[in-house]
């Protein structure tokens, strides 16, 4: 979960850019209770990021998950702490207009980037820094853990 409102500008319309809070554990290990966000509003969503949305049955509620696929109805979001299964495996994929943007980065208690581009996530995950462990999720992208 998040807590956050959506920041308007001055002619009312959303500005691109909000903070959020983390509330709850179901991100850890990638975020934490208390946690402060960037959120870029509107930005495009691929596998892998860290989104904010609405959930499905109470709008009011803004959540924050990652991305795993995208599917006809809508984004299958996922919890990063697999036992909390309040995601999409509780209430299937979430519709696009639900999808508000994309978790730039992690700003307290210590910055953390959670967005790179897919440049630089294509070099993290290529075969010469693949070895390399723990490094690609330091630059947030990522590894499906087997």
């Amino acid at each position: 979960m998040a807590r956050s409102t959506e920041p308007r500008g001055a002619g009312g319309g959303v500005l691109p850019f909000g903070l959020v809070d983390v509330a709850g554990p179901s991100m850890v290990p990638t975020l934490r209770e208390g946690d402060q966000l960037l959120v870029r509003y509107g930005a495009p969503i691929r596998p892998g990021a860290v989104v904010l949305f609405r959930h499905p049955f109470q709008q009011d509620l803004l959540v924050v998950k990652r991305a795993a696929e995208r599917r006809p109805e809508g984004w299958w979001l996922l919890s990063d702490n697999r036992p909390v299964d309040s995601d999409s495996r509780s209430y299937g994929p979430v519709p696009d207009e639900l999808v508000l943007g994309r978790v730039l980065l992690r700003l307290r208690p210590s910055p953390a980037w959670l967005a790179p581009g897919r440049g630089l996530e294509r070099l993290l995950l290529g075969p010469r820094l693949s070895r390399l462990p723990g490094l690609a999720r330091r630059f947030g992208v990522w590894v499906e853990e087997v």
